[in-house]
């Protein structure tokens, strides 16, 4: 199996896949729209820095995507940038792409010049720690409770 990482910016067409996905797995249950997550995702073509998307194509079909956000938890407005959405389909989960396209986002936030990646997650973040990501704190957001973790990036 051949895998390859694209950007979005690279490769805008695969822009509505990575918003189905985003949709379904984060922004549905919260009441957004298909077509709000499509015009976020669409602007998610920086050459350097946030905002940027990237997808894994696993023998040339798109089979996850990463981003390299900004912003991503409104309670914690003073922290940037972000990886977020780390999504990868379930007939391609247990392969190491979740941990490349994880890899991805923390190699583009070190070329944009950020020091310190933060992420948040409604799990205990196994994936996160196995990749030398520390927790920071439990973070009450929209009545539940997400961990907020930070990589430091560079030597």
């Amino acid at each position: 199996m051949q895998t390859r990482l694209v950007t979005l910016r690279e490769r805008p067409e695969l822009g509505p896949q990575v918003a189905a996905w985003l949709w379904h797995a984060f922004w549905r249950e919260n009441g957004e729209s298909l077509e709000t997550v499509l015009a976020v995702v669409g602007r998610s073509d920086a050459e350097r820095g946030p905002p940027q998307s990237f997808v894994l194509l696993e023998d040339g079909a798109p089979a996850g995507t990463a981003s390299l956000a900004a912003a991503d938890l409104d309670e914690r407005p003073d922290l940037t940038p972000w990886l977020a959405g780390v999504y990868v389909r379930p007939e391609s989960r247990g392969r190491g792409h979740g941990a490349r396209l994880v890899q991805a986002v923390e190699w583009a936030a070190a070329e944009g010049g950020a020091g310190t990646l933060w992420l948040y997650t409604g799990g205990e973040g196994a994936l996160y720690r196995r990749l030398g990501w520390e927790a920071v704190e439990r973070v009450p957001q929209d009545g539940r409770t997400v961990l907020l973790m930070r990589k430091a990036l560079g030597g």
